[in-house]
């Protein structure tokens, strides 16, 4: 024989080459198209805010391709995550994954068509969006023990706002209420703006909706924050302490993520993956999300989503299970 002789680790070496090449090509050539970005909730809310900030800059990191954003809203996250879950896993269709449609929505309402913890592929956790306890300015007391304290020897003290039953500034109260073994009654509304109303006018005494939603009107003065629902706190609150402090281990607020239908390829998934974190890593993406909605970007791994998700589905569903709480 006058040619080379392959050993069998080469030949193994070049069969793996060669079942490798059709998977970096399949990432190599996503999107070649216009992507599809559901976002659950109505224009103008914060999860339609970000995917918007993310579409400006998804050219640069994906073959020149658009990111489109179409609003599918209804059931509280649920119409557009049922929708997503439905289409095929290539890429073309994703989801602006958020608590509802990606983690606890068949607690909330067992009549969903899709279990939330199978129906998707995670992709990456995109932000945190900092939750912020605050109190009509009448309100005699300014701190998490105070309220505690009061609830606990008189059970109608107070009542709160929410954005509607199942919301994520409903469960935030329901976890504190608890956490801390005590009952408030529960007033729903529809928005985080109408939560912030609702305590300015002292129809409801507490809210604990996302810090962008109630801003404007603590600095104002209008409302009183009292506590912020994650640990670190808040650069836009400064001196605001957390609730941890009080009740330690609590750590709440409203995240958001990109989630793809259930059953995409790892190789593709990992370029999806990439893909958006390269935009969230850009320094003028993650000023818009603080200057916007007082939010951090996280990025990471499909796998550290994953966990994440795990974690929310197990944090909230007692809850849930225990309160009693369901959208109809």
């Amino acid at each position: 024989m006058t040619g080379p002789i392959l050993t069998r680790r080469a030949l193994g070496t070049a069969a793996a080459g060669l079942l490798a090449a059709p998977a970096l090509a399949q990432r190599a050539a996503w999107p070649d198209r216009p992507v599809t970005l559901v976002v659950p909730f109505t224009p103008g809310g914060a999860s339609d805010t970000l995917a918007r900030q993310v579409a400006q800059h998804f050219p640069r990191f994906a073959n020149g391709q658009t990111l489109v954003v179409e609003n599918r809203a209804g059931a509280g996250g649920l119409v557009g995550g049922a929708y997503v879950a439905g289409q095929r896993p290539d890429g073309n269709i994703l989801l602006m994954a958020d608590i509802g449609a990606n983690a606890i929505g068949k607690e909330l309402n067992p009549r969903l068509g899709y279990d939330p913890m199978t129906a998707f592929t995670p992709i990456i956790h995109l932000v945190n969006l900092p939750a912020v306890f605050f109190a009509h300015p009448s309100v005699q007391e300014r701190t998490v023990a105070e309220v505690i304290a009061r609830a606990k020897s008189r059970p109608d003290a107070y009542t709160y706002a929410s954005a509607g039953v199942g919301n994520g500034s409903h469960l935030f109260m329901a976890l504190l209420c608890r956490r801390a073994g005590i009952s408030m009654v529960h007033i729903p509304y529809r928005s985080g703006s109408e939560i912030v109303t609702s305590v300015m006018r002292n129809e409801t005494q507490l809210g604990f909706p996302t810090l962008s939603s109630a801003l404007q009107m603590l600095r104002e003065g209008a409302i009183r924050p009292i506590a912020m629902g994650n640990p670190g706190g808040s650069p836009a609150m400064p001196g605001v302490p957390p609730v941890s402090d009080i009740l330690p281990g609590f750590d709440i607020g409203v995240w958001y993520g990109v989630a793809a239908p259930a059953g995409m390829a790892p190789e593709l998934a990992q370029r999806v993956n990439e893909v958006f974190a390269g935009i969230a890593a850009l320094p003028e993406v993650r000023d818009a999300v603080f200057n916007a909605q007082a939010g951090s970007v996280v990025g990471g791994s499909r796998e550290d989503f994953a966990g994440f998700l795990r974690k929310e589905y197990d944090t909230w569903t007692p809850v849930i299970r225990e309160g009693g709480i369901r959208q109809e």
